[in-house]
């Protein structure tokens, strides 16, 4: 659905054609983005494996310009992802589905968060794939102990009494 906004322009008024993008689409497009900082691709690089700019790929991403099924069936194989992935999540009647997928849990929670600016989300993003990295089961979890600390998330089980 496009919606017209007059713009006044010198003597006269000019029609611009204004897009709201559509909710679904912003919804498949923050996924790919999610999907593709974990899988460590840049825009450009993500576009050039299926020939397109890396402009494209950020009209994807947030939502301006819809995705064929066929390009993301492309995006689902070279991200080694189901093209499930992409509605994971996906609000249905203004309720999120739970899939139990971490990353939707962590695209959920980045969301949420009280900042919500683009590097506030990459660097979450980011920071979920550099940690999956870590070799060393004694490191990921000293970085993990000084992250939780570090947080004001409350941990339920903890003030339930329970361990984490």
């Amino acid at each position: 659905m496009n919606m017209i906004d007059p713009i006044a322009h010198g003597a006269g008024t000019i029609v611009a054609n204004r897009r709201k993008p559509n909710p679904y689409d912003v919804h498949v497009g923050a996924r790919l983005r999610a999907c593709r900082t974990l899988a460590g691709f840049s825009q450009e690089r993500l576009g050039a494996a299926v020939s397109l700019s890396f402009q494209q790929i950020q009209k994807y991403e947030k939502g301006l310009n819809r995705i064929g099924a066929s390009r993301l069936q492309q995006f689902a194989q070279i991200l080694n992802v189901p093209p499930s992935y992409f509605f994971d999540g996906m609000p249905i009647d203004g309720a999120a589905q739970d899939t139990g997928d971490p990353l939707a849990a962590v695209a959920g929670d980045i969301a949420a968060t009280s900042d919500n600016s683009p590097v506030s989300r990459r660097q979450a993003l980011e920071l979920v794939r550099y940690f999956g990295a870590i070799r060393d089961r004694n490191v990921r979890e000293a970085i993990f102990k000084m992250v939780r600390t570090c947080s004001d998330v409350t941990d339920e089980a903890e003030t339930e009494g329970g361990a984490a």
